[in-house]
């Protein structure tokens, strides 16, 4: 008896999961689909290679000073500028982002981390 409830309920969470999700056409794995978001004045979401590169930068920039306007040219030299919605698949999430794929316009394919409040 407890055996059968536990299926029901893992049955319906995982129902209730496909609602918001979408199968990949390349994978066949379920998948939301998200669009980045720029912040107050920006124009465009910076995409770093990776998380590291992301951490360091924004540490830099936070500094002010000197150090934190070598930080606005590395984020200009490292990170590509995407634009507002940009269609993405959100490959993995953290605490400080997401590791993402652009899955429509002309980065298609490009994947990249992006802090969070650049994901909706």
């Amino acid at each position: 008896m407890i055996k059968s409830y536990n299926v029901s309920i893992v049955a319906g969470l995982l129902a209730l999961a496909a609602l918001g999700c979408q199968a990949s056409p390349q994978s066949g794995v379920p998948t939301m689909n998200h669009k980045l978001v720029v912040n107050g004045n920006d124009h465009s979401v910076p995409v770093y290679s990776d998380e590291q590169n992301y951490i360091n930068t924004s540490h830099m920039k936070q500094q002010g000073g000197i150090e934190g306007a070598v930080g606005d040219v590395k984020q200009g030299l490292t990170a590509k500028q995407l634009d507002d919605q940009t269609s993405v698949e959100i490959v993995s999430s953290d605490d400080n982002g997401s590791v993402i794929t652009v899955t429509d316009g002309p980065m298609k394919g490009l994947t990249g981390f992006v802090a969070k409040q650049n994901v909706d």
